[in-house]
C-alpha cells in the first residue's frame, strides 16, 4: 500500500513516520480506495510557508511573462493527460466521465488557466493610476505572502486547490500558492500538482510557485490561515469550517475570501407558471438535481403563489423528482448530512412531498426530494427554513399573496444567486419590479427565466454575494481578472524617480496595449 509524498519546495517530500494517513473513497461502491495519503505535520505546513516566501522574493521584478508562460504550459500538460485524470476523477468522485469531466470541466480548467495567463501578460488588471501633475502612482501588485487555497470537493479540476479558478487567480497575480487538497480526490490532486511541477521545471517560474498538501489537522488549518507568512487564503467549503477559518484569519489581521452556503432561491411569478409551467417545472428539477445537487449554484428553495396552478407545480415536480433514477454523493457522510437538514427543515414547518430517505442502490445515495411549506411558516422560521441542503434536496414555498412573496424575499439570507421567471408578454412586470429590487441586494448574480446552476469563466460574472454565501460582497471567484484583485495589493509611489518606478507606472505604456487611468482619463497611450 503506497503512501505518497507531498509537494513541498519544488519537490516530492517524505512524511514524516509519525504522520497519519487517509484513503480516498469510491462512492459508487463506497469501498476505500488502496492508495493512501499524508496528514501533514506542522513542520511540513512551515516548510511550504518557508519555501513560498522564498519563491515570493524570487518573484520580484520577474516579467509577468514567467507566470503566465507557466499557465499556459500547465493548461498543456493537464490537456496532454486528459485520459489520466478523467480516470481518477471518475473513480474518486464517481461523476460521470461524459459529458461532465471530460466535455464540460476539465476544457472549463484549460481555459481558466490560459484566460489567467492572458491577463496577466495584458496588465490592464493592475490599474495602474498616474496623476502627473501631483507625481503619485499606484498599481496593483502582489501580496507579500503566498496565497492558501482549500479546494472543494463537487469539482475536482474547476475549483482544485492546485488547478482551479482561486489557484488561477493567485498565480496570475504574481503569487505563489499552498494548495490544500480536498480529501475526497487526493489523487486526482496529485496528478495535477505533479502536471503543475513539470511545467515549473520547462519554465523559469520558481521551483516552490505551487506546492500542495493532501490534509491538516483542524488546528494547524487554523494556524496556517493566520501564519505571519501568509499573504490572503480562499477558501471553498461549509459555513462551519469557513466561520472557524475566518475568525482565526481575522484575528490575526489575515485576508480570507470565502464560498460558504447558498439557496439560490428561485420566486416563479403566477403569469410565468400560467404560461409555462410544465417547463419551469423540468428547468427546476433538472437544475436542483444536476450533480446529484452538489452544485453552489443548485436552487434550493423556489417560492410561487398558493393558487390552483400551485398545486399542480408541485405535483408536477414531485413525479420528476420521485421517477428519476437517485444519483451517487460525492462523500460518505453526504446522505447522513442530507438526512439531518431534511429532519430540520421538517422540524421547523416543512412537509415531504417525495423523497426523505437514503437512495436505493450501492455507494453513497439519497432520494431526490421535494418539500413544501407554507409562506406563514417560513416567515416564522426564515433562518432555520434557508437550512442548506448539499444534495438533491428542494423547497417550495407557498406564499399567500404578492406582498407575502415581498416579505419572504425581504427574510433572506445572502446567496450567490436569485432568479425570478416571468411571463414572457409583460403580464409579471409589476410584481417583477417590486421583487427585483428587494433580491438584487441579496445575491450576486440575478437571472430572469434561467435556473442558476451554469456558471460562465467570462469577465463579467459574479460568483459571490452578500454573506453567507461568501465571506464578503465585492469580489468574486469566477471571472478573470475580477478574481484576481482578491490577491493583489496597492503599491502607491510618491515622488519616486522615473527609473525606479515598476514598467507599469512609467511615462511609457511597457506593452502598447496596457489600459492605465492618467490624470483621471482611461487610455493606452503614453503619458
Amino acid at each position: 500500500m503506497t503512501t505518497h509524498p507531498t509537494l513541498i519546495g519544488g519537490g516530492w517530500q517524505e512524511a514524516p513516520a509519525e504522520a497519519a494517513t487517509f484513503s480516498a473513497r469510491n462512492p459508487v461502491t463506497g469501498e476505500a480506495l488502496p492508495d493512501r495519503y499524508p496528514v501533514s505535520t506542522w513542520d511540513q505546513i512551515e516548510s511550504a510557508l518557508r519555501a513560498a516566501h522564498e519563491a515570493r522574493e524570487a518573484l520580484r521584478g520577474q516579467r509577468p511573462e514567467v507566470v503566465a508562460g507557466f499557465l499556459e504550459a500547465y493548461a498543456d500538460a493537464i490537456e496532454s493527460h486528459a485520459a489520466a485524470l478523467v480516470e481518477l476523477a471518475n473513480l474518486e468522485t464517481g461523476l460521470p466521465r461524459e459529458p461532465r469531466l471530460t466535455t464540460t470541466e476539465l476544457p472549463r480548467t484549460t481555459g481558466q488557466l490560459r484566460q489567467a495567463a492572458a491577463a496577466a501578460r495584458d496588465r490592464s488588471w493592475r490599474r495602474a493610476t498616474l496623476d502627473t501633475r501631483a507625481n503619485i502612482r499606484s498599481v496593483l501588485g502582489p501580496l507579500d505572502g503566498p496565497v492558501v487555497v482549500f479546494g472543494p470537493n463537487n469539482f475536482p479540476y474547476a475549483f482544485n486547490g492546485v488547478s482551479g479558478g482561486d489557484f488561477a487567480a493567485a498565480i496570475a497575480a504574481g503569487n505563489p500558492v499552498i494548495a490544500k487538497a480536498n480529501p475526497g480526490h487526493p489523487g486526482t490532486t496529485r496528478l495535477l500538482a505533479e502536471l503543475a511541477l513539470s511545467a515549473l521545471q520547462a519554465t523559469s517560474a520558481p521551483p516552490a510557485l505551487v506546492q500542495m498538501v493532501y490534509h491538516l489537522q483542524p488546528e494547524d488549518g487554523l494556524r496556517l490561515v493566520s501564519h505571519p507568512l501568509v499573504g490572503a487564503t480562499a477558501f471553498t467549503g461549509s459555513r462551519r469550517a469557513g466561520m472557524a477559518l475566518k475568525a482565526a484569519a481575522d484575528g490575526a489581521g489575515k485576508p480570507i475570501y470565502l464560498e460558504m452556503s447558498s439557496i439560490n432561491p428561485v420566486f416563479i411569478l403566477p403569469g410565468a407558471l400560467e404560461e409555462r409551467a410544465a417547463a419551469i417545472a423540468r428547468d427546476l428539477f433538472g437544475s436542483c438535481t444536476l450533480g446529484v445537487g452538489q452544485f453552489c449554484t443548485k436552487p434550493g428553495v423556489a417560492v410561487l403563489l398558493d393558487d390552483d396552478q400551485a398545486g399542480a407545480f408541485v405535483a408536477e415536480v414531485a413525479e420528476l423528482m420521485a421517477s428519476a433514477r437517485t444519483g451517487v454523493l460525492l462523500g460518505e457522510r453526504t446522505p447522513s448530512e442530507c438526512a439531518a437538514a431534511v429532519a430540520a427543515l421538517q422540524a421547523h414547518g416543512a412537509e415531504i412531498v417525495t423523497g426523505g430517505v437514503p437512495g436505493e442502490g450501492p455507494g453513497y445515495r439519497f432520494a431526490n426530494t421535494l418539500l413544501r411549506v407554507s409562506g406563514d411558516r417560513f416567515l416564522l422560521d426564515a433562518g432555520a427554513l434557508q437550512t442548506e441542503v448539499f444534495g438533491p434536496v428542494a423547497l417550495l414555498v407557498l406564499a399567500r399573496t404578492p406582498e407575502q412573496m415581498a416579505a419572504i424575499a425581504r427574510s433572506l439570507e445572502g446567496n450567490l444567486t436569485a432568479c425570478l421567471y416571468t411571463h414572457t408578454q409583460g403580464a409579471d412586470d409589476g410584481l417583477y419590479e417590486r421583487l427585483e429590487p428587494i433580491l438584487r441586494q441579496k445575491a450576486g448574480r440575478l437571472l430572469n427565466d434561467k435556473m442558476p446552476t451554469g456558471v460562465a469563466v467570462t469577465p463579467a460574472m459574479n460568483h459571490g454575494g452578500p454573506f453567507p454565501a461568501t465571506g464578503h460582497p465585492g469580489f468574486t471567484a469566477v471571472g478573470i481578472p475580477a478574481a484576481m484583485l482578491r490577491f493583489a495589493a496597492l503599491h502607491c509611489y510618491d515622488n519616486v524617480r522615473p527609473h525606479r518606478l515598476p514598467p507599469e507606472l512609467r511615462n511609457t505604456n511597457p506593452t502598447g496595449a496596457m489600459w492605465r487611468l492618467i490624470d483621471g482619463e482611461w487610455t493606452q497611450s503614453d503619458a
